[in-house]
């Protein structure tokens, strides 16, 4: 049970989202890439027309004048307005065409020079400025929709992602808090065989290689608890039939704490299973504790702040209580307090506190290291998360910024205690 307390987790942005964002971005960029090649070929191409057209009409005035000498069809020669590049262009009676743009609008261009002098034709390029304006429109529009599509398509490629994900951490996290009955494959879901699936079943073959570990240690662990109860019964009979004595004293004080380890072991071994039950009766939790406590730390002080009626198991609750008080006489020192808050208890010592790896990784069975462990076998709080986690309850531990070490249990929610 993880103790340390850390940070709320910071919200993170949901793979729908993402996924749909980047869809968006990458439909942004080729309707716009699309959008540009199209208008400046289409722009490119009217222009290439417009010059071909006004170098054919110009070549058909150019006839006409040679035959009557004059230029119609709206024609001039040596037009003051024709650009002079143009002029110089068609020197030796070549024909050349120019698109121009000017403050009176967008004209084109064609001259051919003939006797010495230039032929010329203006025409307006003003229709083809708006066809291309109306195309530009149409780009704009398609574009916009290409977008939307691709945003609708994300959303839906995301969302069904992003659900199966979920379904899969929720599954994993139903695997974390101890049920065996479900597969995050089978939660996950759907005909697919792509990442997302082989996520989940390489999850469910970690889960079930992890769960075959622990069962197997389990069963050793609980085997040699059972196996070892026969020759402690054998050797509680024969002390008791030594003759009174110092060593007598000796051997069968070390007789009853290997039976107490031997009784830990066996417990542990139970609650690994995950398939202890609470028994659950109302009790009202101040008076309950005031009792316990005073019984099993005497000198204790205790405090009942507000005092509530909860659904719980009195046995389990009495062992978590024992096990919090015997750590915190026996590793922490006086004054012990312990608190009553609604439905949360809390057991603080004045020792030197919690060591570190117990408030990263929580309470681990025969862990040894630091002073709150010296000359113990890490069973007690273990058993006390253990039977917390059967009870629904939270089992927290910290070193309070005023010294010493504080170990908190919250019970589920109850009701208030009748006067």
């Amino acid at each position: 049970m993880r103790s340390a307390r850390a940070a709320g987790p910071r919200r993170a942005v949901s793979l729908r989202w993402k996924i749909s964002a980047v869809i968006a971005a990458v439909s942004i960029l080729v309707a716009a890439a699309l959008s540009v090649i199209v208008h400046v070929t289409y722009a490119r191409r009217q222009a290439d027309d417009a010059r071909r057209l006004q170098a054919e009409r110009v070549e058909l005035l150019l006839r006409e004048y040679r035959r009557s000498g004059q230029a119609v069809f709206g024609g001039r020669l040596d037009d003051p307005a024709l650009p002079p590049d143009l002029r110089a262009a068609v020197r030796g009676g070549a024909v050349a065409t120019a698109l121009r743009r000017t403050g009176e609008g967008t004209f084109v261009w064609a001259a051919a020079g003939v006797d010495g002098r230039v032929l010329s034709l203006r025409s307006d390029y003003r229709h083809r400025l708006d066809d291309l304006a109306a195309l530009d429109r149409v780009l704009l529009l398609g574009s916009a929709a290409v977008v939307a599509c691709g945003g609708l398509a994300g959303i839906a490629i995301g969302a069904r992602l992003s659900r199966r994900l979920r379904r899969a951490a929720a599954a994993a996290s139903r695997v974390t808090a101890g049920d065996r009955t479900v597969r995050v494959g089978a939660a996950v879901g759907g005909r697919s065989h792509d990442e997302a699936a082989e996520l989940a079943h390489a999850v469910d073959a970690m889960a079930e290689a992890l769960q075959a570990r622990l069962e197997a240690e389990r069963r050793v662990t609980a085997d040699i608890a059972h196996e070892l109860r026969t020759p402690l019964t054998g050797l509680t009979t024969a002390a008791e039939l030594l003759p009174p004595g110092r060593m007598t004293e000796l051997v069968q004080g070390r007789i009853r704490v290997l039976r107490a380890l031997v009784e830990d072991v066996l417990e542990v071994a139970r609650l690994d299973t995950a398939t202890e039950r609470p028994e659950l009766s109302d009790i009202a939790l101040g008076r309950f504790v005031s009792r316990r406590a005073t019984a099993l730390a005497p000198g204790a002080h205790v405090r009942v702040r507000t005092d509530t009626v909860v659904a719980t198991d009195p046995r389990r609750l009495e062992r978590i209580l024992a096990n919090l008080l015997a750590n915190a006489v026996r590793h922490g020192a006086e004054p012990v307090t312990v608190e009553v808050d609604g439905t949360r208890i809390a057991v603080h010592d004045r020792g030197p506190g919690f060591p570190g790896d117990l408030l990263r990784d929580g309470p681990a069975r025969f862990r040894k290291g630091g002073d709150r462990t010296t000359g113990g076998h890490g069973l007690g709080l273990t058993i006390a998360a253990g039977q917390a986690a059967v009870l629904g309850a939270r089992l927290t531990f910290a070193n309070p910024p005023g010294g010493g070490a504080l170990a908190t249990l919250d019970l589920p929610p109850a009701r208030p205690c009748p006067a």
